[in-house]
Parts: C-alpha cells; structure tokens; sequence
C-alpha cells in the first residue's frame, strides 16, 4: 500500500502527523489545524489512517494530514 500525506510523503505504522486543515469531528470536538497525533496506523484504505485522541480513535484522510 502506498499512503501519502498532503505533501506526497509516504506514511508508515507510528508516524507522526499534523493536522493542515481545521476539521469538523461528528460527535466530538472539532480539530484545529496544527494538532498533532503520535504513532499512527495505516488502515486497509488507500486514503485514511487511524489515530487516537484521548480514550477514542478517529479515522483521519491523509490529504488533511502532513508528516512530522
């Protein structure tokens, strides 16, 4: 699987990553650009990865994410 950020740099299990793009959560509170998540994981989607946020996880698209 070939997943990239925003900027077309591949991402890989335990990467980090920042938030481009303020981002709407449904049932949560909204992400503000600039916030970071530490080890993520890599779905079986070509375009998402997951991330937790507290006792939640979020599935994020990579196109609203950059590599840290």
């Amino acid at each position: 699987m070939n997943l990239k950020d925003s900027n077309g740099t591949p991402l890989q299990d335990g990467d980090s990553v920042m938030v481009i793009k303020d981002l709407k959560v449904k049932g949560g509170t909204d992400l503000k650009r600039g916030k970071t998540f530490k080890s993520i994981r890599v779905t079986d989607s070509e375009e998402s990865i997951e991330v937790k946020d507290g006792r939640g996880t979020l599935v994020l698209k990579a196109i609203f994410l950059k590599k840290v």
